[in-house]
């Protein structure tokens, strides 16, 4: 036989045997390139938060309180650190919160709004594993707290009209609210059982879907805010996955939230560029790729694919090419790039595509350590 004939024929079924490799491990969320493998990514990403002073929105001064971004953060390293069964990390993150039982106890913020409550989440979930009764007692306080009579300065008349319709008098219709306010009272029902805590953050998720939602499966940062900015619907996202995770099966809203959970992934999944990320804009294709709400958006998908909401072929692609996509904005110090700085609601466009692009913002870790933890599981 001619030797070019064999050698030509070995080559087309080596390029065969790749193509055929590729196509049955394009939504394979278990085997990864080098560098990539969440276990790897995870652990980089916490050892990094671990050696981070607490933080200020990026600012050089310390915070006077711990900043929600960190709470968020530091939740998603435990996460990480029980899905990697990583000890010594779980240990090294009880360490780092322990001065909250002493000096450093007025760093604890005040939780009368839900940026500042969900810093329970970080004693619940360290109660979950460690099982020491010290961080229950904080913990359930707090989301108690988020639940019980309107008080402190920030209450606001809207707060009692709320308060009286059995939602959290902390209610203001933004899309971020339904992380800060879900993760915390989802929290507390896995660390206690008590059926209440499940039940008030699904009757939140409920109002927001119903409120805020849109024909297209995305939603408007707020009511007087027309934007789908990426952030803001990356805390829906995650926060709906994170309560779908925890809701009972016969619960009675568990239909309406997956109804909302799964247009939303649609919607996504026609909106997520070619390199796997998605945009400042969800969907304003001149608007530039940003990491955190692509970290968010990651984590809700793989979270689906992994809980079978999704169908794994049409969404197991787009949550591989997603991770792949984020880890590649990792730098060599550890820390996320193409952060968008903390943004308040706006009524103009150019406001959300002005926003600053931030570098090692903990928006940008919090989302990575998140998925990195759902991958593992």
């Amino acid at each position: 036989m001619n030797t070019q004939f064999i050698k030509a024929s070995l080559f087309a079924a080596g390029l065969l045997l790749v193509s055929t490799s590729f196509a049955q491990n394009k939504n394979d969320l278990k085997n990864w390139p080098s560098g990539y493998a969440p276990l790897e990514v995870g652990k980089r990403i916490a050892a990094h938060f671990i050696a981070t002073p607490h933080t200020n929105f990026g600012r050089p001064t310390p915070p006077k309180v711990i900043t929600y971004p960190e709470s968020c953060t530091w939740y998603g390293a435990l996460k990480f650190a029980g899905a990697s069964r990583d000890k010594e990390l779980l240990g090294q993150l009880a360490k780092r919160f322990e001065p909250f039982f002493g000096p450093e106890a007025k760093l604890i913020p005040v939780p009368d709004h839900v940026d500042y409550s969900v810093f329970g989440s970080v004693p619940l979930q360290l109660y979950i594993q460690t099982k020491e009764q010290k961080y229950l007692d904080l913990g359930k306080g707090i989301a108690d707290k988020q639940w019980g009579p309107p008080e402190g300065p920030r209450v606001v008349a809207a707060s009692h009209e709320f308060y009286k319709q059995g939602l959290t008098w902390q209610t203001r219709l933004w899309i971020d609210d339904m992380f800060m306010i879900t993760a915390l009272q989802n929290q507390a029902y896995l660390a206690t059982g008590e059926i209440k805590y499940i039940d008030r953050a699904a009757k939140e998720m409920v109002v927001y879907l119903d409120s805020l939602q849109k024909p297209n499966g995305l939603f408007y940062h707020a009511p007087t805010a027309p934007f789908y900015w990426g952030r803001g619907n990356g805390w829906m996202a995650a926060g709906m996955a994170e309560l779908l995770g925890s809701l009972p099966k016969n619960h009675p809203e568990r239909a309406r939230i997956m109804k909302g959970y799964q247009m939303m992934m649609a919607s996504l999944l026609k909106h997520q560029a070619e390199d796997g990320m998605w945009r400042q804009l969800v969907d304003d294709a001149e608007s530039w790729k940003e990491s955190s709400s692509t970290g968010m958006f990651t984590y809700a998908m793989i979270t689906g694919v992994k809980k079978g909401w999704l169908d794994a072929k049409t969404y197991g692609p787009a949550a591989r090419k997603a991770w792949i996509a984020l880890v590649g904005y990792i730098d060599g110090n550890d820390e996320v790039k193409d952060v968008c700085e903390g943004t308040n609601k706006n009524t103009s466009r150019q406001f959300y595509l002005d926003r600053k692009r931030l570098t090692g913002d903990l928006h940008g870790q919090a989302p990575i350590l998140w998925s990195a933890a759902a991958l593992l599981q």
